[in-house]
């Protein structure tokens, strides 16, 4: 075998396949919408989601800075993907992880990041003022001053953040050859969302970026509610949101995430996680406004393999959603 031959088919390493994801045209989800669908396969990166892109920029720019060295510990709070992004960098870094959760995070998740060698540290009772979410960033600050040679990555304030989805935006404008009028972005850090909206602002694209967020999140000024889907949605606003840059924002249920997965499976055979149920059913609500033979971009963030034990568990759909199954059989 001549090596030689395969070089640009030969990844440095396991990092290095990080983006260029597939976009796929998505024909049987809603075959009588006279527009062209495409979903954005994140689960194509090899830590399986999104954050993967956001997880190896920010420790590539902390290295570049020198903020942190083979050997250090890096600290973070997140409900799954962000932490499983990191705990494969550090892993081929040489970092050391600790991950801050609370009792919503996905047993599975625990179960990829404590074989990955993370430390999982658990809050317990949320904050008066946002939540777990708050009581996790206090909890990283603690940890923080705890350990030494320590480092934030900070998801939720680091530009470094919507910095590494400029790359994931280019790819989508480039394989639609500059045709991109519509693209739906959960959000959550709203980190992907700024990267791709600022993007298209200094681009000069007249594509309209919209925000599926849940309801019972705070990031657009609703109010506050318990919410069983992880993903998308946040108990406190987003350090980088720009709403002059987002055309618009659509709210949908925990029922809306299960449907829309559901949804996806049966019709375009893609299994995926909560938020992209979430941007699935905010495609339909707004399909009666978009005209006619628009382009439209779903991101889909991440593998549904993680939701086995509840959005794609029947039992726990009926007791935690809905007290029937008749609307996913009907999806």
């Amino acid at each position: 075998m001549n090596l030689n031959n395969n070089k640009s088919k030969i990844a440095d390493n396991i990092l290095s396949t990080i983006g260029k994801t597939p976009l796929v045209k998505l024909r049987n989800l809603y075959p009588t919408a006279k527009i062209n669908l495409f979903g954005k396969m994140e689960a194509h990166n090899p830590g399986g989601s999104i954050k993967d892109r956001t997880a190896l920029n920010i420790l590539k720019k902390a290295f570049g800075e020198g903020k942190i060295k083979k050997g250090d510990t890096i600290i973070e709070s997140s409900s799954g993907n962000m932490a499983i992004g990191l705990a494969q960098a550090c892993k081929l870094f040489g970092l050391k992880l600790i991950i801050v959760v609370d009792p919503n995070v996905n047993i599975q998740n625990v179960r990829i990041l404590k074989t990955y060698g993370a430390t999982i540290d658990y809050v317990k009772k949320p904050a008066l003022v946002g939540g777990f979410l708050t009581a996790r960033i206090n909890r990283v600050n603690e940890l923080l001053q705890l350990t030494p040679n320590s480092f934030w990555t900070n998801q939720y304030g680091n530009p470094d953040n919507p910095n590494a989805h400029r790359q994931t935006i280019s790819e989508i404008v480039e394989a639609l050859d500059g045709k991109l009028d519509y693209l739906f972005v959960a959000t959550s850090t709203c980190g992907t969302l700024m990267g791709c909206a600022t993007y298209c602002e200094e681009q000069n694209l007249s594509t309209k970026v919209i925000g599926v967020d849940a309801v019972g999140s705070v990031i657009f000024g609703t109010p506050p509610a318990k919410r069983l889907i992880p993903g998308h949605g946040a108990g406190q606003k987003s350090q980088f949101l720009k709403e002059e840059l987002i055309a618009d924002a659509v709210h949908v249920t925990d029922e809306d995430c299960v449907v829309g997965c559901h949804r996806l499976l049966n019709r375009e055979a893609i299994l995926s996680g909560g938020s992209s149920g979430a941007i699935v059913r905010a495609v339909e609500e707004y399909l009666p406004m978009i005209p006619f033979g628009s382009n439209c971009v779903m991101i889909l963030c991440d593998r549904g393999e993680r939701y086995l034990d509840t959005i794609y568990n029947p039992k726990w759909v009926d007791e935690h959603i809905y007290p029937t199954l008749s609307r996913i059989k009907r999806a």
